[in-house]
């Protein structure tokens, strides 16, 4: 018998990716629902080769449902996340709203997959931000060798992260400037057209801003509370796929020809490392795919055990919807949930 999986978000960027890829890895569903605001209601989604009718989230009764992949925002998944969760829905929420609760696991499945044992404190496991998930499937199998003491890490995010009016604001600035059109600016606090913004999130008391420090806070409970890192992260205008340059101290020596062998054998890594024009990944080829791609890898002589490294991922999957989707993969494949209908 198989599950009862909802997708709250259904509409939006992630919730699309979320449903195409429960198609596309033959998740055990046998039923799947796509959920939204009441606004959305009745609207179409695509669902592998069949259409599903977007039904409201007041409407729908969670305790006939088992999984429910919850890509509404903070504020949405902060309301409902509780009430669905005590409903006997396991959630698995995109946002920010549960990630730094104690009670709440935070789950790169190829990182911590042992620590989803946590759920049943509040039946809620938390999806990391997507700067964060890339970073840490790339760092965790070189921790475990050579044990990271400090990380300085740049990141090069994709407009999609801000959402899809934050795509259509890059597609229409660049539209723009082509035909000499007045540029208009309404969801980044710049023009992103040719151009790139060193802020994303809110700046908080310290000068660094909230999307650096949840890179800095997940880390840390992801991988190693250890470990020190200090992030600056910036919008660029791409598309889709976030890109990251990566600086890592260890406390042991290792070095690079050792690293890449390491990574070429972690799981969710793909190691593109050619010494030659080309030879790496850039966000264009990382788009659609599953993998964290890693590129540049070379030691730094400005420190004693330093590498340098540059990680690519698709923000929209592996970044959101493909680690909640693996997820999900992990809590059926241990067995710790059974379908309600089953129960």
């Amino acid at each position: 018998m198989g599950y009862k999986v909802a997708i709250v978000g259904a509409t939006g960027n992630v919730g699309r990716e979320m449903l195409s890829i429960l198609a596309e890895r033959g998740f055990p569903a046998d039923e799947v629902i796509a959920v939204a605001s009441r606004r959305s209601l009745g609207r179409e989604v695509s669902f592998g080769d069949r259409t599903l009718k977007v039904q409201a989230l007041e409407f729908v009764d969670f305790s006939t449902i088992d999984i429910c992949l919850m890509s509404a925002g903070g504020e949405t998944s902060k309301q409902w996340s509780p009430k669905i969760a005590a409903a006997g829905c396991v959630v698995i929420d995109n946002s920010s709203a549960f990630r730094m609760d104690p009670d709440v696991p935070l789950i790169v499945p190829e990182v911590n997959a042992d620590a989803i044992t946590g759920f049943s404190k509040k039946n809620i496991i938390a999806n990391p931000n997507c700067s964060t998930a890339q970073l840490v499937v790339a760092l965790k199998p070189l921790h475990d060798k050579a044990t990271i003491k400090r990380v300085v890490v740049s990141t090069y995010q994709s407009v999609s992260g801000a959402g899809k009016e934050a795509m259509d604001e890059l597609f229409q600035q660049t539209r723009a400037i082509f035909v000499s059109d007045p540029v208009e600016t309404k969801t980044f606090p710049a023009r992103i057209a040719f151009n790139l913004i060193p802020q994303i999130d809110v700046f908080m008391e310290d000068g660094f801003t909230k999307e650096e420090w949840k890179m800095m806070a997940e880390t840390k409970k992801i991988l190693d509370p250890k470990i020190k890192l200090t992030a600056t992260c910036v919008r660029v205008p791409v598309f889709v796929s976030h890109s990251e340059s990566v600086n890592i101290e260890f406390e042991n020596p290792i070095s690079a020809d050792e690293a890449r062998d390491i990574l070429r054998e972690s799981p969710g890594c793909l190691v593109i490392d050619k010494r030659e024009p080309g030879g790496y990944v850039t966000p264009y080829e990382a788009t659609g795919e599953d993998a964290t791609y890693i590129s540049r890898i070379r030691e730094d002589p400005t420190v004693e055990n330093g590498l340098a490294l540059w990680v690519v991922a698709d923000n929209l999957r592996k970044g959101a919807a493909l680690n909640a989707v693996q997820i999900a993969e992990v809590l059926v494949n241990r067995g710790l949930i059974k379908p309600a209908k089953a129960a």
